[in-house]
């Protein structure tokens, strides 16, 4: 099967944290992205929110729009609600072409959560699983209903963050519901790669390509520290640059036929990475280990 390489803007640019790449302009970022090989991006807080604008912007760098983050709030929420919040960004996504949305259930403080130890962070109680997978299906049919697919985000600081948690997520939902494998905040949330892949094989419509810096992890989860102190100290990095085999994870996801994007996210400082220095070893170590899997990688137009 074929798939496309993209990049999340956060390379350049931390909307969490303005500080990191906060001055970097749009422009850049899309020139560096189009430099180093990739054929698509994700939505930064940077990219206007209108198709009118955006789609032409994108085009003159050649790049397609991948899919972009949505802080969501359904556990919170009635479907109702959370769908008609959603639906400019879903519009703008359905306009410019991605298939899906990155969606992240945010509800009782990601943004709180990622500062504090990683220990303090909102949890699902058991008995709430099953009302919740209802509420989650239901937005996720809405969502398809529209014409773009949920890829549901587990993610460090949220409800949906360890892999029993996806788990729980997977079981208590239908197919409507996608998910979006992260490798970084798997590994993070001190769980495994491989073998949450391979459980949620069927369910993977997007994928996630961060590396992790063994020694920093160990010493992140044997201090407690927060989602973000852990990224200052430089958790995170491209494919090729740290610990997780990479091939062990895309050759089943080929097997299986996935045709989704490859999508390089590496939160890191860009004062310490420099951020067209990282993005071309990321999409160089990606590239060749996709077409080792058995890809088909479809390459930048132009």
């Amino acid at each position: 099967m074929a798939v496309r390489i993209g990049i999340n803007p956060i390379t350049w640019t931390n909307d969490d944290v303005p500080e990191l790449g906060g001055n970097t302009p749009l422009e850049t970022c899309l020139a560096e992205t189009a430099q180093a090989g990739y054929r698509g991006t994700e939505l930064g807080g940077k990219f206007p929110r209108k198709s009118a604008e955006l789609g032409p912007i994108l085009a003159s760098n050649g790049l397609e729009l991948a899919s972009g983050w949505y802080d969501g709030r359904i556990l919170d929420r009635e479907v109702d609600e959370e769908f008609d919040a959603i639906l400019p960004h879903l519009t703008l996504l359905r306009d410019l072409g991605a298939k899906r949305v990155v969606y992240a259930d945010t509800s009782r403080g990601r943004h709180d959560a990622i500062h504090a130890p990683i220990s303090e962070r909102p949890r699902l109680p058991d008995g709430d699983w099953p009302a919740y997978g209802r509420k989650i299906t239901e937005l996720s049919e809405r969502f398809a209903e529209f014409g773009v697919g949920m890829a549901f985000h587990h993610h460090m600081g949220t409800i949906v963050e360890t892999d029993a948690e996806v788990d729980r997520l997977m079981a208590s939902t239908g197919e409507a519901v996608g998910l979006l494998f992260d490798t970084g905040h798997c590994l993070f949330s001190g769980g495994d790669p491989n073998s949450l892949l391979r459980r949620h094989l069927d369910r993977i419509v997007h994928f996630h390509c961060k590396d992790v810096r063994g020694p920093v992890l160990e010493r992140a989860r044997a201090r407690d520290v927060s989602f973000m102190a852990a990224v200052m100290e430089g958790i995170f990095t491209v494919p090729g640059d740290g610990s997780i085999d990479f091939l062990s994870l895309l050759r089943p996801l080929a097997t299986r036929g996935y045709d989704g994007w490859l999508i390089v996210e590496a939160e890191q400082d860009p004062a310490k990475a420099h951020p067209l220095t990282y993005a071309t070893k990321g999409y160089r170590s990606l590239l060749a280990t996709a077409r080792e899997a058995g890809f088909a990688v479809l390459e930048r137009q132009g």
